[in-house]
């Protein structure tokens, strides 16, 4: 058994993982990383690069079958399956030398291909090694939650960790859970020759504005896909190829091919957290504003800390704890400014307060403003005008965000630097956009905020005509 001491143990090589380690090595700390699966994680294997690369995939082929409206001939895509899986794995082999073992050694990280456990409140084993440590990061992740659905143990389905290994393409693919996993993979899988059902217990995308999230439903529905809300599964059966799933309203789907996208839950279990003296709550592990656990020498980041659950919270999270790990200064979390988006076609985004929860918090001091699509010179030459922006402001200042439309997960980072740097409205209007693009759209819904202010403005109707009076 090798004892190792370090100045930083790395545990977990997915986003927040590989971060920190890159960060403290290269300014110099001693860092050891642990990681008993693949290097980078959940979202360079199962989630964010495999996704979008099946979506690029669907969208290919859509677009060959949706030409006409350009003036091309529409034509009926021949989608081989197999070789769109041959592309996702693709992508995932040019982008895993970033994230590979040789490269954070060649930072001057320890790698250790191996789980690690918490033996003590300061020593984690791993495999031959027992590794003391300054300061301890649990990046650890999370993996698909499969419910106790009597039936399902005994039923092959697939979660986001096997579905892109499948080969053969679904004939009927039956998808339980309608939030952005399962919206991404419905659309995907209808574009690439499925059919598609989506069982959803609550409302589909419902962490999302709802006026919003029905221009993406609704889009989904004009392609073919079957979505059904408000129907929790009580029962599944059948076997490979005929799968039945009874919901408790007495509805009956039947599918050839089952997909879990209910959820996520945080990767905690092989841990031994209790030897180290770390709680736990119901979505992960417990931490304060700075992610320090119960034990002050043991951050928690990314999923497994139970908050957000995105790769870019966890890049964010490796920075915050860099910043009092390294430096030893005060750094505390901050989420009003993280944005998240839904790769859909129209794509669904959001950065800060929802209306509801804008008038819930602020009351009448809110005022939304709105822009639409239709009135967007770019996206109605592309025809791309189905969608909308809102964004909800306080006092001349933006506090949420909500974009559904082309491009959506790209219009959002604007209005997430609004957020993180507290900038007035005036500042977004202030810009220039070159026309014409799909940008403008947030120059103009910063320009609504002003309308009324200058245009329907009785005192700024006096102040001109005053001027022109007697201004040679």
């Amino acid at each position: 058994m090798e004892r190792i001491k370090t100045d930083i143990l790395v545990i977990g090589a997915g986003s927040g993982g590989l971060s920190v380690a890159a960060g403290a090595s290269q300014m110099g700390a001693d860092v050891v990383l642990l990681e008993g699966h693949k290097m980078g994680g959940d979202c360079l294997n199962f989630g964010c690069v495999p996704s979008k690369a099946l979506i690029a995939s669907g969208k290919a082929a859509y677009a060959q079958a949706h030409a006409g409206q350009y003036g091309v001939a529409d034509v009926v895509p021949r989608i081989d399956y197999a070789a769109a899986k041959d592309h996702v794995h693709d992508v995932i082999a040019q982008i895993a030398p970033v994230d590979s073992q040789e490269r954070f050694e060649g930072f001057g990280v320890r790698v250790i291909r191996e789980f690690g456990t918490f033996i003590s409140p300061a020593e984690v084993a791993a495999g031959d090694y027992v590794i003391s440590a300054r300061r301890v990061v649990i990046a650890t992740g999370s993996r698909p939650f499969v419910p106790p659905v009597p039936g399902l143990e005994d039923v092959p389905y697939e979660t986001n960790e096997t579905i892109f290994d499948l080969r053969a393409r679904p004939d009927h693919l039956l998808i339980v859970g309608g939030g952005p996993i399962g919206m991404e993979m419905a659309q995907a899988h209808i574009r690439l020759g499925s059919k598609v059902t989506v069982i959803e217990g609550a409302k589909a995308l419902g962490k999302d504005d709802p006026e919003l999230a029905k221009v993406v439903l609704d889009s989904l529905r004009d392609e073919g896909v079957e979505i059904a809300e408000d129907a929790l599964a009580e029962k599944i059966t059948g076997a490979a190829g005929a799968i039945e799933i009874h919901t408790k309203d007495g509805r009956l789907f039947k599918g050839s091919h089952l997909l879990m996208a209910v959820g996520r839950q945080s990767n905690t279990d092989r841990l031994g957290l209790e030897a180290a003296g770390i709680k736990t709550t119901k979505t992960g592990i417990q931490t304060d504003a700075s992610l320090r656990t119960t034990n002050k020498k043991v951050y928690a980041i990314g999923d497994v800390a139970g908050g957000l659950q995105f790769t870019h919270v966890a890049g964010y999270h490796a920075g915050v704890i860099i910043r009092s790990m390294l430096f030893g200064l005060p750094s505390k979390v901050r989420i009003a400014h993280i944005p998240w988006a839904t790769y859909t076609d129209p794509e669904l985004a959001q950065v800060g307060l929802t209306e509801a929860q804008a008038r819930r918090e602020h009351g009448t001091k809110l005022e939304v403003v709105r822009f639409e699509y239709l009135h967007n010179d770019r996206a109605i030459a592309e025809r791309k005008t189905r969608g909308l922006i809102k964004v909800m402001v306080v006092k001349g200042r933006p506090v949420g965000a909500s974009i559904v439309g082309y491009q959506a997960g790209e219009l959002i980072n604007l209005w997430a630097l609004a957020l993180a740097n507290k900038m007035k409205m005036s500042q977004i209007a202030a810009m220039v956009s070159p026309y014409p693009t799909i940008g403008e759209v947030n120059k103009r819904a910063a320009g609504a905020y002003f309308t009324p202010r200058l245009f329907d403005n009785p005192t700024v109707k006096r102040v001109v005509r005053f001027v022109q009076r007697w201004i040679p």
